[in-house]
C-alpha cells in the first residue's frame, strides 16, 4: 500500500486559503498531481508565471482553427485528426450529407459532440435526434449513422483504451452535476421501423486496428425488433449539466468531470455565476497540471479567459508549463467586470502527451503562445 507524503509546509508571503485572499501584488500559481487530486503546493511569485518575451522549442501552447478545415465527408472515420495518443483520438468531422453506409468502430467507444447542426442518428438500438451542444456516447462496434437536418460539426472523442465511465460524484449524490434521469436513449420508433424495412444492400464500414474493413450484406443490419439491458447509446445535452459551484472558492477543472475513460477525462464548462467573495479569485488561476495534457475546444458564448478565441477553436497546453488567464482576462477579473460566464466548452485532460499530425495550412494559429506577452 502506497501513499503520498502528506507535510503542508507554509513559507514566506502565502494565502491560508488557495485561490482566495492573495498577498497583496502576488500572483498565484497551482503546482499539482494527478490532475487536481493529488499533492499540490500554491505559489505566490511577483509577476504572473506566463510573462515569457519568447518561446522556442515544440513542447509550447498551441491553438487550431477547426473553422478552416475545409475537408467535409459522410464517412466519420475520414474525420480530420487533430490530436492523439495511445488512449485516445480526437477528430473534428464536418458532415454536409447523409451517411449512405453504417459506420462501427472495433477500437474504441466514441463520444460525439455535436458542434453544430441537427439530424438522427440511427443505430443497433432504435432511432434518436441530436441538436446542438449533445453529446452522443457509441459504445465500441455499435452500428450506426447519420442523416442530417442541416450540416453538421462534430468533435469525435475515441476512447481507444477502455470504455467511457461515469465520474464519481462523491459527497454531492447521483444527482449531482446532472441526474442520469436526464439521458437518452435511442427507442424502436417509427422512424427505426420505417429505415428497417429498408430491403436495399447495405455496406458496413468497420474500422479495427486502425484499419478499415468493409462488410456488405443483402439487408439492412439495424433491423432490431427489440432489445434489453444496460448498455446502450445514450445523449446528453450540456444545457442539463449543473455545475458545481462556490461563491467564495473558485473549483478546479475536476469538478466539471463528465465522462472518465483510461488515461483521460472529459469535462464541460457551461454558464455559471462568478465568484462573488471580494477575496476570491474570478478566473482560471495559473497552474501546473504536470500530469496531463489539457485541450480545451470552444463551443460557443464569451470565453473571457481567453483572448482571440472564437467557437470552434480548440486549444493544447502540454504538461509542463504553467499556463492560465491571458492578461486582460486577469485585469477584468480582479476588478469584478463580469457577474457570470456565458461560455460552453470542452476540456479534455489526457495523462499521456498527445501527438499533433501534420494539419492543413492555416488551422493552426503559430502566434498563440505569444498572446500572453502584454503589449
Amino acid at each position: 500500500m502506497r501513499k503520498w507524503f502528506q507535510f503542508p509546509i507554509k513559507e514566506g508571503k502565502a494565502s491560508n486559503q488557495a485561490h482566495c485572499d492573495l498577498p497583496e501584488q502576488s500572483f498565484e500559481r497551482e503546482i499539482g498531481k494527478e490532475g487536481f487530486f493529488g499533492p499540490a503546493t500554491h505559489m505566490y511569485h511577483t509577476h504572473a508565471p506566463t510573462g515569457w518575451t519568447e518561446w522556442q522549442g515544440p513542447l509550447k501552447p498551441r491553438a487550431f482553427d477547426t473553422n478552416k478545415l475545409e475537408e467535409k465527408t459522410n464517412q466519420p472515420f475520414n474525420a480530420t485528426e487533430l490530436l492523439s495518443n495511445a488512449n485516445v483520438k480526437v477528430r473534428m468531422w464536418h458532415c454536409d450529407s447523409n451517411m449512405t453506409e453504417l459506420a462501427r468502430n472495433g477500437d474504441g467507444d466514441d463520444v460525439l459532440f455535436i458542434h453544430q447542426g441537427s439530424g438522427d442518428l440511427y443505430c443497433d438500438y432504435g432511432h434518436i435526434s441530436f441538436t446542438d451542444g449533445d453529446y452522443l456516447m457509441i459504445p465500441r462496434s455499435t452500428n450506426w449513422r447519420i442523416e442530417i437536418n442541416e450540416p453538421v460539426s462534430v468533435l469525435m472523442i475515441e476512447a481507444t483504451n477502455g470504455s467511457y465511465m461515469s465520474a464519481e460524484r462523491g459527497i454531492v449524490g447521483d444527482h449531482a452535476i446532472f441526474d442520469p434521469a436526464v439521458l437518452e436513449y435511442p427507442t424502436i420508433n417509427d422512424k427505426f421501423d420505417a429505415q428497417r424495412s429498408s430491403s436495399d444492400n447495405w455496406t458496413v464500414l468497420l474500422k479495427s486496428r486502425n484499419q478499415m474493413n468493409q462488410i456488405s450484406y443483402p439487408f439492412n443490419p439495424l433491423d432490431a425488433q427489440g432489445w434489453k439491458g444496460n448498455l446502450t447509446v445514450f445523449k446528453l445535452n450540456w444545457r442539463d449539466i449543473r455545475p458545481l459551484m462556490s461563491h467564495r472558492y473558485h473549483l478546479p477543472p475536476s469538478a466539471h468531470i463528465t465522462f472518465v475513460a483510461n488515461g483521460f477525462v472529459i469535462c464541460t464548462f457551461v454558464p455559471r455565476p462568478i465568484e462573488s467573495d471580494p477575496g476570491a479569485l474570478k478566473v482560471p488561476f495559473y497552474h501546473n497540471n504536470d500530469d496531463y495534457d489539457e485541450v480545451l475546444f470552444y463551443h460557443k458564448g464569451d470565453f473571457f479567459s481567453r483572448d482571440n478565441i472564437e467557437a470552434g477553436m480548440v486549444t493544447l497546453h502540454p504538461c509542463g508549463f504553467p499556463h492560465g488567464p491571458h492578461p486582460k482576462a486577469a485585469a477584468a477579473g480582479a476588478k469584478h467586470a463580469k457577474k457570470e460566464t456565458d461560455e460552453v466548452a470542452v476540456m479534455i485532460d489526457t495523462r499521456m502527451p498527445l501527438d499533433v499530425p501534420e494539419l492543413p495550412q492555416g488551422v493552426e494559429n503559430t502566434d498563440y503562445v505569444n498572446s500572453w506577452i502584454e503589449k
